[in-house]
């Protein structure tokens, strides 16, 4: 088993929570949601509809936390429901391109924010290479170490959200007046325009389900996760749909749909000159704190692919002093560094959402699973501890809205989506190398 240190309580799992889903995209990514859909009423309530779509993801988890406090946390979900193999392919498209890619995404999306800010002359790969580094290095420092600059900066980050929404409503002035009407929709481009929508919200709620990955790190796994989930999931909502409302009461759906940076230009009109530069700063600090989340969290998949005998020997390696995966961590790292040195960040959008919402999905049905077998062994849900309300419709409802989202993003980018699942794809033949391999090695 394990040699991991229990230290982290329930602000820590709610800051890793919020911090896995708040980056860059609700920065960037409203103005593609108001290319697609054009007026305030849309726009709000395709956000609302994506914090819904978050927020029963949240309910699910937290039933399977209390259900299955194991450690990898969806990677465990998966390996106790299905296969170890299905388990296996999920952690290695984390590896490859789920999470490494969207860290590398966001590495150069801070690099070039932070240079944007300093004027320095330098390259944004090597800001990219030296901030993916600097986190590597703090957390093999221990998980305590991980988590205090999470929770700062996670802190920093909501103050800075509270910030942009006063700034935005008490010194803009006037709301923005109503546009035009735009030409009604009919109801198949009102649905592509839907579907081409959710891809970028998509992206800019994911990042909750991370946080079990940090099962057995926490002190109480069952109380602890299941309650930072529901509270972090909850607060991200709230300060997303405050932000859209700001964008739109300063900048209107066709100022909102015309700028490809909508928190800087918002600040603009709200404070003057200095808006874009505060913008900045707080973008770079929001990415940070993404960075770190990821850096923290993903590394105890590969830990738990190589207890299972699933990947190399080396990656369980956990160090005696610090009590973390070092070797999972470095890993991380490394690779998130090479992908950002080479990939775009539209592509690796894309390649994540197609992939990342089949396993959202997947993951979600693992609950009719393992309540059937209690049912079987004949364990009462209310010894679970906390259930999901509304269950079956209201999971076989988030299972349907996964589906949809990774329908309409291959509709949208089905290149890109073709590369993420023959990604995908690849997992199985390194699985079966892996499963010989470590059947060979205990021999």
């Amino acid at each position: 088993m394990s040699q991991l240190a229990r230290r982290l309580g329930l602000f820590d799992a709610t800051m890793i929570v919020m911090g896995g889903i708040i980056g860059s995209g609700i920065f960037i990514n409203p103005y593609l949601v108001a290319r697609q859909l054009r007026t305030p009423v849309l726009i709000l309530t395709a956000w609302a509809l994506g914090g819904l779509v978050a927020l029963s993801g949240g309910f699910i988890w937290a039933e399977l936390a209390a259900r299955r406090p194991l450690l990898g946390g969806q990677y465990a979900y998966l390996r106790e429901a299905y296969h170890p193999s299905v388990a296996f392919i999920y952690g290695w498209a984390l590896l490859v391109v789920i999470q490494t890619g969207g860290m590398a995404a966001v590495a150069v999306t801070f690099a070039r924010y932070f240079l944007n800010v300093t004027h320095i002359d330098v390259a944004d790969g090597i800001i990219a290479i030296l901030v993916l580094g600097f986190l590597t290095i703090i957390n093999c420092l221990g998980v305590r170490a991980g988590s205090i600059a999470q929770n700062l900066l996670m802190s920093m980050k909501i103050a800075a959200f509270v910030g942009i929404v006063v700034c935005g409503m008490v010194f803009a002035g006037h709301p923005h007046p109503p546009e035009a009407a735009p030409p009604p929709l009919r109801s198949w481009d009102l649905l592509k325009a839907a579907g081409a929508a959710l891809t970028p919200i998509a992206f800019s709620y994911g990042g909750w389900q991370t946080a079990s990955f940090m099962s057995a790190e926490l002190r109480d796994p069952r109380r602890d996760l299941t309650r930072g989930l529901l509270i972090g999931v909850l607060g991200v909502v709230i300060l997303y749909l405050s932000m859209n409302f700001v964008y739109l009461r300063v900048l209107g759906a066709d100022g909102l749909a015309a700028t490809t940076t909508p928190a800087s230009t918002a600040m603009q009109a709200a404070i003057g000159s200095h808006g874009a530069n505060l913008t900045a700063i707080i973008i770079a600090v929001s990415t940070l704190g993404f960075l770190s989340q990821g850096m923290l969290t993903a590394p105890r998949v590969y830990f738990a692919m190589a207890e299972d005998g699933l990947f190399f020997r080396s990656v369980a390696f956990v160090s005696k002093r610090t009590q973390v995966p070092v070797v999972a961590i470095a890993l991380q790292g490394a690779l998130a560094i090479v992908i950002a040195l080479s990939q775009r960040y539209e592509q690796i959008l894309n390649y994540v959402i197609s992939s990342d919402f089949i396993f959202f999905g997947l993951t979600a049905s693992t609950l009719f699973v393992f309540r059937r077998r209690a049912r079987s062994d004949g364990k009462p849900d209310e010894n679970v501890g906390y259930l999901v309300p509304g269950h079956p419709w209201t999971t076989a409802l988030f299972i349907a809205a996964c589906a949809a989202i990774v329908i309409g993003t291959v509709y949208s980018h089905p290149q890109e989506s073709l590369v993420g699942w023959l990604i995908l794809a690849s997992g199985i033949p390194v699985y079966l190398y892996w499963r010989h391999w470590g059947r060979k090695g205990k021999t």
